[in-house]
């Protein structure tokens, strides 16, 4: 809107000094004076994207009748954009041209017009007023313009690099925390399975506490991964070399769920095929945590998981039967199946979770492939 209200005003004075109001009379006619009204002030309204038009329409417009608005805005615009020194004394050097072109044209027309640009103290005045004071504008906007920019860049990265720092020591201190108590007590747990492998009078008790080492052992290299991750947004080393699980793993995760006494029986429907490990990754934790919930809540309940290959998505069910007996309930965040759902619409997928009749329990979700 600027734009147009500046082009506005340089027609309005350019039609005043073509009158004769505010410079030297013209003497053309009315349609011609419009013309160059008009064009100046859309030269004006353009000098958003290029001022190079009004520079050169600002040029023969001096040099032939004196019109000084659009020169002096051409001026503003090449002090203010123009490198330094070269390009503002290539800008200054053709201004002092244009003004002997205009020096000549005003001696053959005499008058006012010579008296502006042909004598010597009235041509540098209006060489300082036309050119010099609107370059020198230029440069100093330029320049205040340049500055604030740079600061709120520098603000910008400041800011930046507090939230970055903030958020590191946020993770580090994650970090701390889950090695020093989650590490602790998981690494307690393995210990104790391999003094109790050692020590166990039967073979059902030692395979026992085998599987509740080796899960314990997995848990840890787990938690190596995330604390890793935690550390530094790159991630370790072994956490890029360690595939993350896919469906191919999930026969060894229901084997882990059926050595503690949970029937789990696995349906694939649908002519298998290779889909996203994206998909694949997110289809396995589905599974894993709808099998800590049965661990939870329903002991040794049966559990029917089905995977089902669709034309054009991913579907993984977990349904689990009531529990046989009642049980102890163990301790939980409740932030398992929140994290599941939104790990899910991550990939566009759907996730709903509902109890059954009887006491059972669904988890089921649908994922684009």
């Amino acid at each position: 809107m600027r734009f147009v209200l500046l082009g506005v005003a340089m027609s309005a004075l350019s039609l005043a000094v073509l009158n004769g109001q505010m410079g030297v009379p013209s003497g053309l006619p009315m349609p011609v004076q419009l013309t160059i009204a008009a064009a100046t002030g859309l030269a004006a309204w353009h000098a958003r994207r290029s001022w190079w038009p009004l520079a050169v329409l600002g040029a023969v417009a001096y040099a032939g009748l004196v019109v000084w608005p659009p020169l002096m805005l051409a001026s503003y615009y090449a002090g203010r954009t123009l490198p330094r020194p070269r390009g503002i004394a290539a800008y200054l050097g053709a201004c002092v041209a244009v003004c002997g072109i205009g020096a000549i044209v005003g001696e053959a027309r005499d008058g006012l017009q010579e008296l502006l640009t042909a004598s010597l103290g009235n041509a540098l005045f209006m060489m300082l007023a036309v050119i010099g004071l609107p370059v020198a504008l230029g440069l100093w906007t330029g320049e205040v313009v340049r500055a604030a920019r740079e600061r709120a860049e520098r603000l910008e990265r400041e800011q930046v690099m507090r939230a970055e720092q903030a958020r590191a020591q946020e993770r580090a201190r994650i970090a701390r925390e889950m090695h020093d108590v989650v590490a602790h007590r998981v690494s307690l747990i393995v210990l104790h399975a391999g003094a109790l492998e050692v020590r166990a009078s039967d073979e059902e008790t030692a395979r026992a506490a085998a599987l509740i080492g080796g899960i314990g052992r997995e848990a840890l290299a787990n938690l190596r991964d995330v604390l890793g991750v935690l550390r530094s947004p790159q991630g370790p080393v072994q956490a890029e070399l360690r595939p993350p699980p896919t469906l191919d793993d999930l026969d060894r995760l229901l084997d882990q769920s059926r050595a503690i006494g949970i029937a789990v029986t696995r349906h694939d429907e649908g002519e298998p095929r290779p889909v996203e490990s994206t998909v694949e990754r997110t289809a396995y934790r589905v599974v894993q945590e709808a099998l800590t919930n049965v661990h939870k809540h329903a002991g040794d309940a049966g559990t029917q998981v089905h995977i089902r290959y669709g034309a054009d998505a991913l579907e993984v069910e977990v349904r689990n039967d009531a529990p046989r007996a009642p049980r102890d309930e163990l301790p939980g965040a409740g932030w398992g199946l929140v994290g599941l759902r939104e790990r899910v619409e991550l990939l566009g997928g759907t996730l709903r979770t509902s109890p059954e009749d009887g006491g059972g329990f669904l988890v089921s979700a649908r994922i684009p492939a």
